[in-house]
């Protein structure tokens, strides 16, 4: 009987295995697997849109963007944000030093190396007269605001009226030196110079307005406008060094504000007299309109006047030399001079 049912499902089994399948161990023994069966791949309908009707409005143009508007910045944001220093007010001095008195606009601080530099600094480039007449400084120069009010006062008040009594007036100040970050006369390793501060100018001399200059060292010019300018100088400024100071100072003056001790002026400038004239080599030509010179010629009978007088001379001479010739005895007044021993002396 069970046999009988074992070849009753045989047939029904059989109906639903595949139509082929592998052995379980089939990739033991390198069986090919099974074949995967691909579905046909389906194309979708891709949705097209509609037709637009007619009677629907026109499209309007697209609009530019604005700019947005920059956002406001909160109160508290604005007090969260570092201030920026406000800049410092301008000092007495800068404030006095207005355009009436001088060209002079500032410049940033200098600090350099060595204490090289200084503050309240400006570039003078001239110097307004009470008349509103402009004296250059040629180069312009750049100096405290100190140093520049003390030159622009002493041009003013006492270089003006110096020019004034010469006949003219001043158009150039000649500077030779203001700020250079250096030593004392340019020395290696000497002490910082007020040039070095910007609190020093060197002057050779000033040009008038009738082309004339004045050299303050040259000695051509004459002495008393030099001492009138040594005067004014040394009254004005705390060190003045000028010819005969040190020897660097042969060829222009230096002035500065140089703080001391008790206030202590430096005046060193001595006021060289004019050179001598020096004498021509040659003499002066004759003038064509001098009567000609006169020639005193010998003649004949003044050389036979003048023979027998040398003759006399002559004559006389010989028996002073015979007598030295041939002396006399020993002991009748011989005069001859005698040789002493020397004594041999012990002390």
């Amino acid at each position: 009987m069970l046999v009988a049912l074992c070849a009753l499902s045989a047939p029904a089994a059989a109906a639903r295995r595949p139509a082929w399948s592998p052995a379980p161990w089939g990739g033991l023994f390198g069986q090919p697997a099974a074949p995967r069966l691909r579905r046909p791949a389906l194309h979708a309908a891709v949705p097209l849109p509609k037709p637009r009707p007619p009677e629907a409005p026109a499209n309007a143009p697209e609009k530019p963007e604005l700019a947005k508007p920059a956002p406001v910045e909160s109160e508290t944001q604005k007090q969260a944000a570092p201030a920026e220093p406000a800049p410092p007010p301008p000092s007495a001095c800068r404030q006095a030093l207005s355009e009436e008195i001088a060209i002079a606009p500032s410049i940033p601080d200098i600090h350099g190396p060595g204490g090289c530099g200084g503050e309240d600094l400006v570039r003078l480039e001239a110097v307004v007269l009470p008349d509103m007449h402009r004296v250059a400084l040629k180069p312009a120069a750049i100096l405290r605001c100190t140093m520049a009010a003390a030159i622009a006062d002493w041009v003013r008040t006492d270089m003006a009226p110096l020019a004034a009594g010469v006949g003219s007036e001043i158009s150039d100040l000649d500077n030779f030196d203001s700020f250079e970050c250096r030593g004392r006369n340019r020395v290696a390793g000497a002490q910082l110079s007020e040039h070095g501060r910007a609190n020093a100018l060197d002057v050779r001399g000033v040009k008038l307005a009738n082309g004339q200059s004045i050299s303050f060292t040259d000695r051509g010019v004459p002495r008393e406008l030099r001492e009138g300018v040594l005067h004014s100088v040394c009254t004005r400024f705390m060190t003045v060094l000028g010819p005969g100071s040190d020897g660097y100072h042969e060829d222009h003056i230096h002035l500065d504000l140089m703080e001391r001790h008790n206030n202590y002026k430096i005046c060193q400038w001595n006021v060289w007299d004019p050179l001598p004239q020096v004498a021509p080599l040659l003499p002066a030509a004759r003038p064509d309109e001098a009567p000609p010179r006169e020639v005193a010629a010998k003649t004949d009978a003044d050389k036979a006047a003048a023979e027998p007088d040398d003759a006399d001379k002559t004559d006389a001479a010989k028996p002073d030399a015979e007598k030295s010739a041939n002396p006399g005895p020993e002991g009748a007044g011989s005069t001859t001079p005698t040789k002493k021993r020397r004594q041999d002396r012990r002390f």
